[in-house]
């Protein structure tokens, strides 16, 4: 994990350098963005939490919340963008669920805290369309032009639900980790092509999307992949599968009607999406949302799930165009 880290890292500072970035609101937002994306990743290497559980015990997800917050003063301070206002929202982000969290420590997996913990981390990161054209992301993160705040929100609430789910809860079967199993291959290769089958034409006929392949950005493929995997697919699987589907599995005490209705779920969580309400998109995303939801129950593991996401994904960003 540190290694693919450190590549990401430093192709991410590279581009950064040669788009004329430099001083010392840069090296803030690196400092943060880079540890941040450290957590991301780190959490996904095997025994990680475990470890962490050992030495710190009930205390590890506090002081990893601590450990965002941090974080964000880092940036804030560096870019000349801090406000109590702005600092007082970005403690009651991060502690405010952990409180939650913690509330229920000792419950089993599908508490009502559990889901309103889901329900707020989703309505926190989504960007809501409003009459006022207010973006609390765009405001919480305004440098450089506020064209990371998406990305640094993402990597923020992905830490706080590490943080309450992994160590103070302790939820089980999320499958937050990066590896390769058996047969993983065909899952992915077979989720992705069952789905294509099926999308393709209805969002054709539906005239939702049309093909239009976009030769000339080819170049930057290997760039937008990894983008949509790490900001895209990973943290939405994690929320959605790793999460959600689980825990509605828990709670119902059956797969079936946890696969379904987080698939669901995830379907109308597109709703605002290319405006609202955006019918089209909620019926793709919700049959979308049931191959991830079987790559996952078949692999255990959001990332495989997360391949199979970035890869509709990145195919419908190079080769169709929405209507």
């Amino acid at each position: 994990m540190l290694g693919l880290w450190a590549v990401l890292t430093l192709t991410g500072v590279l581009y950064a350098v040669w788009q004329g970035y430099a001083g010392r609101a840069f090296a803030a937002t690196l400092t943060a963005f880079a540890l941040l994306f450290l957590l991301m990743l780190l959490f996904a290497a095997r025994g990680v939490e475990t470890t962490l559980a050992a030495r710190f015990g009930t205390s590890a997800g506090h002081l990893l919340g601590a450990a965002l917050f941090l974080l964000y003063l880092i940036y804030a301070l560096g870019t000349n963008t801090f406000t109590f206002g702005r600092a007082a929202t970005a403690a009651a982000l991060v502690f405010l669920p952990l409180a939650i969290a913690a509330s229920a420590e000792r419950k089993p997996a599908g508490t009502w805290q559990d889901f309103l913990l889901v329900a707020g981390i989703w309505v926190a990161v989504k960007p809501f369309p409003n009459r006022w054209g207010f973006s609390m992301s765009h405001w919480l993160w305004p440098f450089p032009g506020a064209r990371l705040a998406y990305i640094m929100t993402i990597l923020l609430f992905v830490g706080v639900a590490l943080a309450a789910f992994v160590l103070l809860r302790h939820i089980d079967g999320v499958g937050y980790s990066i590896g390769w199993g058996h047969r993983w291959g065909f899952f992915i290769l077979a989720s992705f092509f069952a789905f294509a089958c099926i999308a393709i034409p209805l969002g054709t006929g539906m005239h939702f999307i049309q093909f239009e392949p976009q030769w000339g950005e080819w170049k930057s493929l290997p760039l937008t992949g990894l983008g949509i995997l790490f900001f895209t697919a990973w943290p939405e699987e994690f929320l959605f599968r790793g999460l959600l589907q689980n825990l509605l599995s828990r709670a119902s005490k059956s797969e079936i009607a946890g696969w379904w209705t987080a698939s669901v779920l995830f379907g109308f969580s597109h709703i605002t999406n290319l405006g609202f309400p955006n019918w089209r998109y909620v019926v793709l995303a919700s049959i979308a949302g049931i191959f991830y939801g079987w790559t996952w129950r078949r692999t255990g593991s959001i990332f495989a799930s997360a391949l199979v996401h970035a890869a509709v994904d990145t195919t419908w960003h190079f080769l169709f165009r929405t209507l």
